[in-house]
C-alpha cells in the first residue's frame, strides 16, 4: 500500500515511529513532513498535502498526527473526498474503517503511548469497509 504521512511538531516522534513501522511492513511511505520536533510549526502546512494526495488518488491512504489529532482531522476533512477518522482506541480505529471507509486516520501523540498508536495503525490498515448500509452514508458525504 502507498501511504502518505504528515504531522506537526507535536506528532513528529510518533510520525517517525509509524513511518518506520509501515516501511518495515513493506508499505511505500510518502513523508509530507514536518521533519523535526522543533521549531513549532502550523499543522495545516503538513496535513493538507497528505489529504490532497489521498483525494487525488496519488496514495491509497493517509495518516496525520498532532498533539491531540483534532486539528489534523479537521484539516484533512476539509479536502473533498477525504474521510479522516480521529482514532483514540482500538474500537475507534476499527469503526472508522468498517462504517466510514476512512481513508485517512488522525492520531494524537499526547493522547496515547507509542505502542498503542502502532496498534491502532495496524487495526486501521487491516480492517475492511463493510459497505452495505454504510455505503449510502458515504455517498451522502460526497454529494
Amino acid at each position: 500500500m502507498k501511504i502518505a504521512i504528515g504531522s506537526d511538531h507535536a506528532g513528529f516522534r510518533y510520525k517517525e515511529a509509524i513511518r518506520q513501522y509501515l516501511t518495515n511492513l513493506g508499505h511505500e511511505v510518502i513523508d509530507k513532513g514536518t521533519y523535526a520536533e522543533t521549531p513549532s510549526v502550523d499543522y495545516p502546512v503538513y496535513i493538507r498535502p497528505v489529504a490532497e494526495a489521498v483525494a487525488a488518488g496519488d496514495v491509497d491512504r493517509g495518516i496525520v498526527l498532532g498533539g491531540s489529532g483534532n486539528g489534523e482531522a479537521i484539516m484533512a476533512n476539509r479536502i473533498k473526498g477525504v474521510r479522516c477518522g480521529l482514532c483514540w482506541n482500538e474500537e475507534s480505529a476499527r469503526l472508522c474503517r468498517q462504517h466510514n471507509d476512512a481513508n485517512v486516520m488522525s492520531i494524537g501523540e499526547r493522547m496515547m503511548s507509542e505502542e498503542t498508536a502502532l496498534r491502532l495503525v495496524q487495526i486501521w490498515l487491516d480492517t475492511p469497509f463493510e459497505g452495505g448500509r454504510h455505503q449510502a452514508r458515504i455517498d451522502q458525504l460526497d454529494q
